[in-house]
């Protein structure tokens, strides 16, 4: 059991802040800057700590990557900046490979909540036909321009209340985590 306690305890405050990130983010629906501030600078700190988990390099592509991801879904207007900051903050800590990876659970994880969301208000058809809007306008952005295809992602709100970002960046780094602590181990 000891073998894979300094693995937990290295990413214990990027999972404190990341928890801290979620509940903010369900009560207020916002992120406060000293706090993703602080998740990228421990990010870069970490890396150049004894027995870091990843190098300074490492850190800073996860950091420009997880920047880079978030921006193109601000631009989009699928979040805001804190959840940009919040992506640049995780791929500080994990890198850029350990940032995409939570990307891309936390974009399933999403899914399948925004699909029980939506199912238990009884709007899956208002989905499928918002996703299916949303979907030929980024096919066509350069026939309906980007900020037409921004303003249709604010117009086709499919549920009550949209789902914070940091919810399923938490649950994709926790469960990517624990995959990550069994290949550790083997």
């Amino acid at each position: 059991m000891t073998t894979h306690a300094p693995y937990l305890l290295g990413l214990a405050p990027l999972g404190l802040m990341l928890l801290w990130a979620a509940v903010e983010d369900w009560r207020t629906r916002r992120i406060r800057n000293w706090l993703t501030l602080s998740m990228i600078l421990s990010g870069f700190i970490q890396s150049f700590m004894h027995g870091n988990m990843i190098g300074p390099w490492q850190s800073a592509g996860g950091f420009l990557i997880g920047f880079s991801l978030g921006l193109v879904l601000f631009v989009l207007r699928a979040v805001g900046g804190g959840d940009v900051k919040l992506l640049a903050g995780v791929g500080a800590w994990l890198g850029a490979l350990g940032i995409f990876e939570v990307f891309c659970t936390q974009a399933v994880i999403g899914l399948v909540i925004v699909l029980i969301q939506a199912s238990s208000q009884g709007r899956l058809r208002i989905l499928a036909r918002n996703s299916a809007a949303l979907t030929l306008n980024l096919i066509h952005l350069n026939v309906v321009g980007l900020e037409q295809a921004a303003l249709t992602g604010e117009s086709c709100r499919s549920v009550d209340r949209p789902l914070p970002f940091a919810v399923p960046v938490l649950l994709a780094v926790a469960v990517l985590t624990l995959l990550g602590l069994s290949s550790h181990l083997g």
